[in-house]
């Protein structure tokens, strides 16, 4: 996987003081897009053992209330396995961190995916950025199509319920 950014401050995406991850390389190309340049997936840098152990000591700063993903697509397939590996290892070695994941997939698409990587995500934004629906007014989303979901409520009730 590669990675257009970490952001050790992060109070836009998500509540509270987070880390963030820009992966990188989108197949999707959203008009109005706020990260046209991970759009490449040969562009960034390579996510390593490095950036990665680095990653997990900021998120365990007593400060950081979680960790966010977005993009670039995390949820494309080329992202999927390393995703999936790392949202494993933040779950394990940082506990009570909550992770936020951003995609332009929605979460009836991500569940059909092989990997489960909604295992180990607490919120999901989910949908395409569409800018006829951009609202900078929203909370934690670019656009009113988008939806904040709560993962765990949502397994519990078989339904999906938006985080409030």
């Amino acid at each position: 996987m590669r990675y257009a950014q970490i952001r050790e401050i992060d109070i836009a995406n998500g509540p509270g003081i987070r880390v963030s991850l820009y992966t990188q390389g989108c197949h999707r190309h959203c008009p109005g897009c706020f990260n046209e340049e991970t759009w490449d997936f040969k562009g960034g840098k390579a996510f390593t053992k490095k950036e990665e152990d680095a990653l997990i000591t900021l998120i365990n700063k007593p400060h950081i209330a979680g960790f966010t993903l977005l993009g670039g697509e995390p949820m494309e397939k080329e992202n999927r396995e390393d995703v999936l590996k790392l949202l494993k290892r933040i779950k394990e070695e940082c506990p009570g961190k909550t992770v936020w994941l951003y995609s332009s997939f929605l979460y009836e698409e991500i569940c059909q995916f092989e990997e489960n990587i909604l295992d180990y995500v607490d919120v999901l934004v989910d949908g395409m950025f569409i800018l006829a629906k951009k609202d900078a007014k929203l909370r934690f989303r670019g656009s009113s199509n988008q939806r904040l979901i709560d993962i765990a409520k949502t397994k519990e009730q078989g339904q999906i319920v938006l985080f409030e």
